[in-house]
């Protein structure tokens, strides 16, 4: 198929053109390439990689064990070729096609383009030259990509609330927490550990439609057991980054607590939730680095009294076909467009934290950017219900 438009078209044999969501990427993809080729005086891009590649993921719906992509500017088209379509590797064959329609000089990669693609690429005849292009593609999000994130968000919300639920119904035996039902069999209820809630959290996820994705954790920077039953008044932090099931990924983090004092805990929590609307508001006045936004954090939550010794902890970073991806690095901007994970930590006491994570949607300047599938960021495990 061939086709030189502004739908996201391509010339691959037997290619459908995939989904209206891989359609929309490309096109997305095409404008900010565009713009690169320009700059830099060349007329095509091209990557190649695996299937798990998350830039090969990004501009071809179902890549084979290995594909490789390239955009004709000159055309507005893209070209695929995969290891599924047999004759030679399919970097060779993409040169090869390259070099059919006239192509020649400088052709724009990514800076980690695997070597043999690159091989075939300068034994066709080709200078490479490396844009980040396809990544600051990536980084802005399309329509389709936001509702696929939050997809996964309420996977992830899902399961923090089954979390929330067994703590909510749970009991106090000997100082520590157990299952809240015993069968009615008189026997003892079941201790509650991390193990157990973690299982929990992943059934209820796959039950959403969601994938655990091996990124679920409880009290994930604790030292005790996982085995071991967990304890009321204390902080349990619960992490989750599922996928959906197109590959895009959420992430969110609650700290519950069962029988808390409302003591030192309440005070961190109350410091840590503030934060985030602090940031929510800078974000709405316009596009801010991740250093910035990180740093908005951390002031936000000293302003409630934390010193320098007492350890606070931040990360901004950007969600999509990774669990973090770009913006990610200090300088990288957060603004229109941009989905970004928000992780904030407060120490309680020695091996203790408060620590929730949120994913933003920022929209255009001026207008409040908008939080993904968000269960309330309480204490209290019957809050979330």
């Amino acid at each position: 198929m061939t086709g030189g438009n502004a739908d996201g078209a391509t010339d691959r044999p037997g290619f459908d053109d995939g989904t209206e969501l891989g359609r929309e990427r490309r096109r997305h993809a095409a404008d900010v390439l565009s713009t690169a080729l320009a700059d830099r005086d060349s007329a095509a891009f091209v990557h190649a990689g695996v299937d798990r590649d998350p830039g090969i993921r990004y501009a071809c719906d179902r890549p084979a064990d290995t594909t490789a992509v390239a955009y004709d500017g000159t055309a507005d088209e893209w070209l695929v070729r995969s290891s599924a379509e047999g004759g030679g590797h399919p970097a060779e064959r993409l040169a090869s096609t390259l070099v059919d329609r006239g192509f020649e000089g400088t052709i724009l990669t990514p800076p980690r383009v695997p070597h043999d693609a690159a091989l075939y690429l300068e034994r066709a005849g080709f200078d490479l030259a490396s844009t980040d292009a396809l990544e600051r593609a990536r980084a802005t999000k399309t329509a389709g990509e936001r509702e696929r994130i939050a997809a996964a968000q309420r996977a992830a919300a899902a399961g923090i609330r089954q979390a929330a639920s067994l703590l909510a119904e749970s009991a106090v035996v000997d100082g520590r927490l157990a299952a809240g039902e015993n069968g009615g069999d008189g026997a003892d209820p079941e201790p509650l550990t991390a193990t157990h809630l973690r299982t929990a959290i992943d059934e209820a996820i796959v039950g959403a439609g969601g994938f655990p994705a091996g990124n679920t954790a409880v009290d994930p920077d604790s030292s005790r057991d996982p085995d071991e039953p967990l304890r009321p008044g204390e902080p349990i932090v619960i992490a989750t980054a599922p996928r959906d099931r197109t590959g895009y990924y959420g992430g969110l983090v609650r700290t519950l607590v069962v029988d808390g004092d409302g003591g030192r805990e309440r005070r961190v929590h109350v410091a840590v939730t503030q934060s985030f609307r602090s940031a929510r508001s800078m974000l709405t006045a316009g596009p801010e680095s991740v250093t910035a936004v990180e740093a908005d954090l951390e002031a936000e939550v000293r302003s409630f009294g934390f010193d320098t010794e007492q350890t606070v902890a931040t990360e901004v970073a950007g969600v999509g076909l990774e669990p973090r991806e770009r913006p990610l690095a200090g300088g990288d901007e957060v603004g229109p467009g941009a989905v970004v994970r928000l992780d904030v930590a407060g120490a309680v006491g020695p091996g203790s934290r408060i620590r929730i994570a949120d994913v933003l949607a920022v929209t255009d300047e001026g207008e409040r950017p908008e939080w993904l599938a968000t269960p309330s960021q309480s204490l209290s495990p019957a809050s979330l219900l």
